[in-house]
């Protein structure tokens, strides 16, 4: 990792991460608009982008961390800059999360309620001492797979 050292060389380094980061915002927000219209193989599709600029961000993040002393004094007013980009990355990470744990709340009910009428139908009806049917016994339940990726 090279040391930043004008700061022509900052500004630069500056302006590459905040658009890194504007650039994996934009397709986050993308893949977030995708999982709300329940497209969720059009968003899945949308991982090896995300990985590759991410991957990226983190190896541009990691020289600014690493000459965080010299981008301060040297570009005082585009550490601020990229500190507000920061901010609005936060959001729209924050709203994203929000609906993938909204989604996969919703999704693992269903799952659930699958589950539990499954083995009700597979069950015997047996009448407990109370003259009501009784839960079935989850010797009666099916295997049921399920996968965990979005």
């Amino acid at each position: 990792m090279s040391p930043i050292t004008t700061t022509a060389e900052a500004e630069q380094a500056i302006d590459t991460v905040a658009g890194l980061i504007e650039k994996l915002s934009g397709l986050i927000e993308h893949e977030t608009k995708l999982v709300r219209a329940g497209q969720m193989r059009s968003a899945t599709g949308l991982g090896a982008q995300k990985t590759q600029l991410t991957s990226e961000l983190y190896t541009c993040g990691e020289r600014l961390k690493a000459n965080a002393k010299f981008l301060t004094k040297a570009t005082p007013e585009r550490c601020a800059v990229l500190s507000r980009v920061q901010e609005t990355f936060r959001a729209v990470l924050q709203r994203n999360l929000i609906v993938l744990a909204t989604t996969h709340a919703v999704s693992e009910g269903i799952m659930r309620r699958l589950s539990g009428d499954l083995a009700k139908k597979n069950a015997p009806q047996i009448y407990g001492r109370s003259g009501r049917a009784t839960a079935p016994s989850s010797k009666y339940g099916q295997p049921l797979a399920i996968s965990r990726k979005l």
